[in-house]
């Protein structure tokens, strides 16, 4: 049986109109973005292959798009799951009219959103002179252990903005927010750069599953 044939009841995007989103499975809401299956198999069934394959819904959303074609998954379907992936996590972002008032402000918006990961993302967030956040911009995404940052990538979104000064976030997926020896050397290196540019590094924030290390707190910024 095709979904189409399914009772009402049944149906998952009849099931979201009736009950919400949230009574729905990863697989039945990724079936709704891929809305047809192929000969043998539902769209649910497909949503619960990809699914199988990627281990989780977080490492299919960070997989390449092109990655997740297969049959029945073509690259209209592929393009629906995408921009929903993309409104998700602009739906994370934080507002533009956030005040990182601080440190324990930022890690408390950030844990949620970066605890899960499972490699390193470095993100820096450019504030005016009223520390009012003007963008957030992710600079690098690493691997387990390490990311690779360097000054010029953090600080040339900053000039370009005429941002007053910048926070600058990354998680450690182990869920230890203990610096290591490099995440005290890149401090150091943006805390040197900021003062050469005339930008202020406010703080270098370390995520953790639930807890964070605040880098100005323990002074080295």
């Amino acid at each position: 049986m095709t979904i189409r044939e399914w009772s009402k009841q049944d149906r998952p995007s009849d099931r979201l109109l009736l009950s919400g989103a949230s009574t729905l499975s990863d697989a039945e809401l990724l079936a709704i973005l891929i809305g047809s299956g192929i000969t043998g198999k539902t769209a649910l069934d497909l949503a619960r292959e990809m699914l199988d394959d990627a281990r989780s819904l977080g490492d299919l959303a960070r997989q390449d798009p092109q990655s997740l074609k297969r049959p029945g998954v073509n690259g209209r379907k592929v393009a629906r799951i995408g921009a929903a992936v993309e409104l998700a996590r602009r739906i994370q972002a934080p507002p533009e009219s956030m005040v990182m008032g601080s440190s324990t402000d930022v890690a408390a918006y950030f844990i949620p959103h970066m605890r899960d990961l499972k490699h390193e993302v470095f993100k820096v967030l450019l504030l005016d002179a009223r520390n009012k956040l003007i963008r957030e911009i992710t600079i690098s995404e690493g691997s387990l252990t390490s990311s690779i940052v360097h000054p010029r990538e953090v600080f040339r979104p900053a000039i370009i903005e005429a941002a007053a000064s910048i926070i600058c976030v990354h998680n450690h997926p182990s869920g230890d927010p203990t610096p290591s020896q490099d995440d005290l050397k890149i401090t150091t290196q943006l805390v040197e750069t900021g003062r050469i540019v005339d930008i202020r590094v406010l703080d270098h924030i370390i995520v953790g599953h639930r807890t964070f290390t605040s880098l100005a707190s323990q002074g080295y910024v």
